[in-house]
């Protein structure tokens, strides 16, 4: 039979040796696991700032209404050469250019241009009977005329004033004098010897117009105008703005 001392003593052994056993335990639970471990000896990875909502931001300073009109007046003021830029097309329709009905006898073509004016200049080779428009580059683009018959042509620099599609046509007085079986005035149209469109140079009454009578171009047949075909016309109207220097050479 054990006495009360010895249970004592055991029962006092036994919680000894459940201490001891527990701290190593309890150790292990707190000491991290090696990958942990060699994580925490590496530096912090950098983390996506993300902004502040109550922190003022930089932002963008606009452009003063002043710069915004210095901006739109100089863009206005650059000159602008979009219309040279078309696509050179064939002289003529297609059944034109299929046939050979009314095509000319001189189809538009670029050409070399060896030349100082600024592309968009209109140049008239009255021996020639040519119009060039300078594209630049040193390239033109010719286009076959008719001109002025003898005693009726002339020379100068000048500019075009107006452009009109499927003008009217009233003949001056001087041509009426020369012609009175003519008609004191015309309207609009394909019977009209304008044609399709018209140039009005400077306050003259020269004009760069089209016609109905396409086998005159390569002629002098005119009172001092300067005719081309329908089609090509209406190519030269549609590239060339309103205030187009215009070089008449005899």
């Amino acid at each position: 039979m054990i006495s009360r001392n010895t249970a004592g003593i055991l029962a006092a052994a036994i919680l000894s040796f459940g201490a001891l056993m527990a701290v190593p335990i309890a150790a292990e639970a707190q000491s991290p696991a090696p990958e942990q471990a060699q994580a925490e000896d590496q530096p912090p990875r950098p983390q996506a700032e993300i902004p502040n909502p109550d922190q003022a931001q930089p932002q963008t300073k606009p452009k003063s209404r002043s710069n915004r009109r210095a901006a739109a007046a100089e863009a206005a003021e650059a000159p602008s050469t979009h219309y040279l830029d078309q696509q050179v097309a064939p002289s003529g329709g297609f059944f034109e250019r299929l046939f050979g009905i009314g095509a000319a006898a001189v189809p538009r073509t670029v050409v070399p241009y060896a030349g100082h004016e600024h592309p968009g200049t209109i140049i008239i080779s009255t021996p020639e009977r040519r119009l060039y428009l300078v594209l630049g580059g040193g390239q033109a683009l010719r286009y076959g005329i008719g001109v002025g018959r003898i005693g009726f042509t002339w020379a100068g620099v000048t500019a075009v004033s107006m452009k009109r599609e499927w003008p009217d046509w009233t003949p001056p007085e001087q041509m009426l004098q020369r012609r009175p079986d003519l008609p004191r005035h015309m309207a609009g149209g394909v019977a009209n010897p304008l044609g399709a469109r018209a140039l009005y140079l400077g306050s003259s009454l020269y004009r760069i117009h089209g016609s109905n009578e396409p086998d005159t171009i390569g002629t002098a047949v005119s009172s001092g105008c300067f005719r081309l075909t329908n089609d090509d016309v209406i190519d030269l109207y549609n590239r060339v703005p309103v205030g187009t220097k215009v070089i008449v050479m005899q």
